[in-house]
């Protein structure tokens, strides 16, 4: 009878190692940065609130599941720069740290934008325009700055951000208004200037349009052919779940290929709700007022939502699958849904579910589909 219960001991121990064994193996399974080790980096944007410790749950995602980060704000010059020559680096060194601890691919966003631009940037003293020298030096001056310091630890930098329009035509930023288009050359120059061996990448968004398109191509082009170094392209993937069409998407797609440039998906998310205007790509100045119609899941995606929600994700996932020699990175635009700034753009208060894990820190079961189309 001793004997019989030891068996019995032997076997019940034995089915909860292989019970944990299992669920360890499960659970490894279901991890995005090994799926595609051998394809392209796979990362996602850190916002403040998780840089400062306050999201440790997010940042246990970003280390398991993740091998690229991007800074989604801290880099920005109104939060490097507010006053002129005053700099604050204290989050974009902690965004960096970060992402030297974890031997992860880092991107910095953005050196030149139109936007989230402090206002002393652009004028004098008495609040006039400042001269073309006079902003060519500045940006110069923010550039060295900021490259300067992260030279060798910062991989890429997102150089230019959405100075092309949905036509084609170039952005009336103040950078195009004070400077004209050179600003986009001089940009790239300095970054190269600041830090040889950084990657130096041009970022914009509705890059499926083939107005935008031709603009970007012969941008890069001319660049080119001037001689001013430019690696890569980001394709900002802020897609709904019916724009873009997947052929427009990858029409686009082959074009930067064929500029003999590095192709990035940098800011990819998928919003379920509507779009009060489909015409406003990503501009962040876009604001609509609040509506219950455009609020339709409070509590959930319907299941037929949801099948359409997966399918249109992985649609996407196989397309880059598809393009894996020329795409390098995939990166999601945020960690959980509870964090998206989709959530508040273009109306605010609204409750959307774009990214891939959700708003308890899950895996959403649409991942275990993406891998398992990567092992085909």
């Amino acid at each position: 009878m001793k004997n019989l219960r030891k068996y019995f001991l032997i076997l019940a121990v034995a089915a909860v190692i292989f019970s944990c064994a299992t669920e360890t193996k499960t659970e490894q399974s279901i991890v995005l940065k090994d799926a595609f080790a051998e394809q392209f980096y796979i990362g996602t944007a850190l916002n403040a609130k998780q840089l400062m410790g306050q999201d440790p749950e997010a940042m246990r995602v970003v280390k398991e599941q993740f091998n690229a980060i991007v800074a989604e704000n801290c880099m920005k010059s109104e939060r490097l720069q507010a006053e002129e020559g005053k700099f604050t680096f204290s989050l974009a060194d902690k965004f960096v740290a970060f992402g030297e601890e974890n031997n992860m691919f880092i991107t910095g966003h953005t050196l030149v934008w139109h936007s989230q631009v402090p206002k002393w940037f652009f004028t004098d003293e008495e609040g006039n325009d400042v001269s073309r020298e006079v902003m060519i030096e500045r940006m110069k001056n923010h550039i060295y700055t900021v490259v300067g310091r992260y030279k060798g630890r910062v991989k890429g930098w997102d150089v230019v951000n959405e100075a092309v329009l949905d036509d084609g035509s170039y952005r009336n930023s103040k950078f195009y208004q004070i400077i004209g288009e050179d600003f986009i050359k001089l940009a790239f120059q300095f970054a190269h200037e600041a830090d040889p061996e950084a990657e130096l990448y041009y970022n914009d968004y509705s890059m499926h349009k083939a107005g935008k398109r031709q603009g970007v191509v012969a941008m890069v082009k001319k660049l080119q052919e001037e001689g001013v170094r430019i690696d890569g392209i980001g394709m900002q993937t802020h897609i709904g779940m019916d724009y873009p069409k997947l052929e427009d998407f990858e029409s686009s797609l082959k074009a930067y290929i064929g500029l003999g440039v590095k192709v990035m998906i940098t800011e990819l998310d998928l919003s379920v709700l509507p779009m009060p205007d489909n015409n406003v790509g990503a501009e962040v100045s876009a604001s609509f007022e609040y509506q219950q119609k455009l609020n339709p899941y409070t509590e959930g995606l319907p299941d037929e939502v949801n099948t359409k929600y997966e399918e249109r994700y992985l649609d996407f996932f196989r397309l880059f699958h598809k393009y894996q020699n020329d795409i390098t990175r995939v990166t999601l635009w945020g960690v959980y849904d509870g964090q998206s700034w989709k959530n508040d753009w273009p109306v605010r208060g609204r409750t959307d579910y774009p990214l891939l894990f959700d708003r308890e820190y899950q895996a959403k079961p649409v991942v275990a589909r993406i891998i398992d189309e990567v092992k085909k």
